[in-house]
């Protein structure tokens, strides 16, 4: 019997927190107007002026800067081309930047980073990186590259850890910053860890 009246008076509590208030997640009762109105003109931002977008496949195979292997690399995996595009303000340029990463099919390992900026019209390479494992990325206005790195007995599929080293633009050309160095941890999947002994 206590037990019945303590959940009936917890489902009191409940219900009266809900009613109370109304700052809940739920309110109920008609839109306003103007929510209906906000919500009608929030549409997805448009791209901007500075975005213009590329074929990334025709860029790298085109580009004499690519190495014969990268573009002997760079063939479709079922039927669409492994590589990763990004857009943003890395140089200064009037148009966003473009960063292309190509990709190996098997297992999506980076065999080459690039960046290329508009000059005049067309793309022009500023920036190329073939040491693979690599991957470059936009970070607020930085050029981020990671090389992941190998100790010897690592298999392919587990480096041991990686290096990511970020470029600012500068003078025309990008200038490497301190690198970070981060080390993988080579306990995840590898079972408990033993108990010390008391």
């Amino acid at each position: 019997m206590i037990a019945v009246g303590a959940a009936l008076a917890a489902l009191a509590l409940f219900v009266a927190a809900c009613g109370s208030g109304g700052t809940g997640a739920r309110d109920e009762g008609p839109a306003h107007a103007s929510a209906a109105a906000g919500a009608v003109a929030s549409s997805p931002p448009s791209p901007s002026d500075d975005y213009r977008r590329v074929d990334p496949v025709a860029l790298i195979k085109s580009d004499p800067q690519v190495s014969d292997s990268v573009r002997r690399e760079l063939q479709p995996c079922d039927g669409d081309y492994p590589v990763d595009v990004s857009y943003g303000k890395l140089t200064g340029g009037p148009v966003d930047d473009v960063v292309i990463n190509v990709l190996t099919c098997a297992d999506a390992v980076g065999i080459g980073s690039y960046v290329y900026r508009d000059e005049d019209g067309a793309f022009r390479n500023v920036f190329k990186s073939e040491e693979s494992p690599v991957y470059a990325e936009i970070d607020r206005g930085t050029l981020s590259v990671t090389r992941q790195y190998y100790e010897k007995g690592d298999p392919i599929s587990s480096p041991s850890g990686e290096i990511v080293t970020p470029y600012r633009w500068k003078a025309g050309r990008f200038a490497a910053g301190q690198p970070t160095r981060n080390e993988y941890s080579k306990s995840a999947g590898g079972g408990p860890s033993p108990v010390p002994d008391s």
